[in-house]
C-alpha cells in the first residue's frame, strides 16, 4: 500500500476528507459497532496512517496480507465480528484493495 493511495482514499493528515472512501469505511464501521469509530480499528489505524505519511510496515502487500503484521490483526478482527469471515466490500479488502 503506498502513502499516495492512503490519501487518495481520504485518510490525510488534517483529517478524513468529506465524500471519499475514508468518510464511507469510518460510517460503515461506526455503524457495524453501533455509533462509534474505536481506537486500534481500521479506520483509526489508516487515519493514523494518513496523518504520519507513512504506510510502511502495515501488512498490506500487492501479494496479499502479509501474516502477523497490523493489517491481518485488521483481518482478524473483522472475521471475528462477521462469524469468521472477512465480507467482500468489508473494510479489510477495501484496504487490501488500496
Amino acid at each position: 500500500m503506498s502513502d499516495q493511495n492512503v490519501r487518495n482514499a481520504g485518510f490525510t493528515s488534517y483529517g478524513i476528507a468529506g465524500g471519499s472512501l475514508a468518510s464511507s469505511m469510518m460510517s460503515q464501521e461506526a455503524k457495524a459497532s453501533g455509533g462509534g469509530v474505536h481506537s486500534g480499528g481500521p479506520t483509526s489505524t489508516l487515519q493514523e496512517m494518513g496523518a504520519r505519511g507513512s504506510t510502511h510496515s502495515t501488512g498490506f502487500t500487492s501479494s496479499g496480507i502479509f501474516g502477523g503484521s497490523k493489517a491481518s490483526q485488521m483481518m482478524s478482527q473483522e472475521a471475528r465480528s462477521h462469524g469468521g469471515g472477512v465480507p467482500r466490500g468489508g473494510t479489510t479488502s477495501t484496504v487490501q484493495s488500496i
